[in-house]
């Protein structure tokens, strides 16, 4: 630790520093942004930083993000929604891309995260038993596997695929409108809902 720079200030910077996007530049224009700013604006984002932790919870059947006691999440509890068709994504901000375009009228599934060994993250680490469980009961018809076109969300749903070898749902994968190697969330509404409805069978 610097011995000029106070130890409340080095570690916001290394917090900040923690989060995906944020380089130490970055993370220490914000520390000192939050120092000149009225003291209530940091006392606002502290709030709103433990109120993320209190008042959010995860679905306990699609994991995807719904408010501290509502358990199915509105989309898992909406009658006009199909529970014949799951939509298989990697993250919660998935859902909301594929929300926006306003197509979609199954139901989800969130994995968190996919397949990386770089990153020691293994088929173990994601929600892809507790998708295999929802199958039956659910009586799903068919699987949109709506993974990134990455390395990543390529190397998951062919696991997937191999996982579910034998059984009787339909797999699908989104078009390849999307380009390689990015992201659902950073799609536009467009190319998402031409993805959505070019999907082919995996």
């Amino acid at each position: 630790m610097s011995p000029t720079i106070p130890r409340p200030v080095e570690r916001l910077v290394q917090a900040f520093s923690r989060l995906p996007g944020i380089g130490p530049k970055t993370a220490s224009r914000l520390t000192y942004y939050l120092l000149r700013a009225p003291a209530e604006e940091s006392r606002e984002l502290a709030r709103a930083l433990e109120e993320l932790r209190s008042g959010t919870a995860f679905c306990g059947r699609c994991f995807n993000i719904t408010a501290a006691g509502v358990d199915p999440c509105s989309i898992c509890a909406d009658p006009d929604r199909s529970g014949k068709q799951l939509c298989v994504v990697e993250e919660p901000l998935d859902v909301l891309a594929l929300e926006r375009i306003g197509e979609f009228r199954g139901r989800y599934h969130v994995l968190h995260g996919a397949i990386s060994p770089m990153e020691g993250i293994g088929p173990e680490d994601l929600r892809l038993a507790e998708l295999v469980a929802r199958l039956e009961p659910e009586q799903v018809e068919e699987l949109i596997l709506a993974t990134n076109p990455t390395l990543e969300g390529e190397a998951t749903a062919m696991y997937l695929k191999q996982m579910l070898h034998g059984r009787t749902v339909r797999l699908t994968r989104l078009a390849r409108g999307l380009p390689s190697g990015g992201d659902l969330e950073y799609a536009d509404a467009r190319t998402l809902a031409q993805a959505l409805e070019g999907r082919r069978e995996l």
